[in-house]
């Protein structure tokens, strides 16, 4: 103490002076949440585009104030086969490809993003929640394959320092009649991948997933039908997520593991605070409202931003070439250019 200047010891003082105060304790207490607020994943998913970016995209991804990303390279099991298919040497859209998806990562490291690696496969005219097979070497078949697809984007992902892998997203019935081969992958990704892990499960079965102890986040897609009207009031979505966000909080506290929401987003369509997945079909003959979109944005962010339990989300979908669903990106996921990219903008760069 006796090398403190006279300056040095009248600070002290007046700090333990202030700290005393009810008011100065009490903003010391809240101080570790509003850490963790600054924290959040603040995320994109990037649709693989067919060509090599003509730009740079990420300082567009910079300017929302977007802090990672996520990139998809897709594989494919056609209906009545037990094959998974996808390109190692190119074959793809340049986005799906090993290359495309290094550089991609190479891009958004170097912008100064974080990283998830999210391999998913695509079901024509089906879903992947619904994906079954009549016999154990139909079973066995197809599981050969996905590991194989998803080890080799493990090992790419560790190579390429991925800040996050996700095993796989809304395999309902395969994790339901086949969890061994689950907790087994994530054995298996854990030897080629050091980072963190995840798994993207549907909005309606996060709480029947058996693994989530083996993994570092309970990811799920925040799908959640809310407000069936066509233009859905802000206060009235707030309302409709409460008993949701009651659960999602109880669990997360029971598995000691954050909430992340591996896809969230709405179309910019009437009716959007409902159910989007049944929207998409006929698209292009629906009415755009920009507004229902960015209501259910605001209204999600205003519910979870603030949730020290909630590690944030990767919103669903953003389009680094502008092509969007169909044709049609005025109606579809992505906020790009419309009202719910100026909301997304002011929750983001907080």
């Amino acid at each position: 103490m006796k090398h403190l200047c006279f300056a040095c010891l009248t600070f002290l003082c007046l700090f333990v002076h202030c700290m005393d105060q009810p008011v100065a304790r009490q903003a010391l207490s809240l101080a570790p949440v509003v850490a963790r607020t600054v924290d959040k994943m603040h995320g994109l998913t990037f649709v693989a585009p067919p060509e090599p970016f003509p730009q740079n995209p990420m300082p567009a991804v910079n300017e929302v104030g977007a802090n990672w990303i996520a990139v998809v390279p897709y594989a494919f099991t056609r209906p009545g086969t037990s094959t998974v298919r996808f390109s190692e040497h190119g074959g793809q859209w340049w986005g799906e490809s090993p290359s495309g998806a290094r550089e991609t990562i190479r891009l958004a490291h170097e912008a100064g993003l974080k990283v998830m690696l999210k391999p998913q496969v695509w079901i024509p005219r089906g879903w992947t929640g619904a994906l079954d097979f009549a016999t154990d070497e139909e079973w066995a078949s197809w599981e050969a394959g996905y590991e194989h697809y998803i080890l080799f984007f493990a090992a790419l992902a560790d190579s390429a320092r991925t800040d996050m892998f996700c095993i796989g997203t809304e395999f309902r019935t395969a994790i339901e009649k086949r969890p061994q081969f689950w907790t087994g992958l994530i054995a298996k990704v854990k030897q080629v991948y050091k980072g963190k892990l995840t798994y993207s499960s549907n909005w309606d079965d996060w709480d029947k997933v058996p693994f989530w102890s083996e993994l570092d986040y309970i990811g799920l897609g925040g799908y959640f039908p809310l407000v069936n009207e066509t233009t859905p009031d802000v206060e009235r979505l707030k309302s409709a997520w409460q008993p949701i966000r009651e659960r999602l909080r109880d669990f997360s506290r029971r598995q000691d593991r954050q909430v992340l929401f591996t896809e969230f987003g709405y179309l910019s369509v009437d009716s959007c605070g409902w159910r989007n997945w049944e929207l998409e079909r006929g698209i292009g003959k629906r009415n755009i409202n920009e507004q229902a979109q960015a209501n259910c944005l605001e209204a999600l962010f205003s519910v979870f931003q603030q949730e020290t339990w909630w590690a944030g989300g990767f919103l669903w979908k953003w389009f680094p070439n502008m092509r969007g669903h169909e044709g049609y990106p005025e109606r579809d996921y992505t906020p790009q250019g419309k009202k719910g990219e100026q909301v997304l903008k002011r929750w983001y760069r907080r």
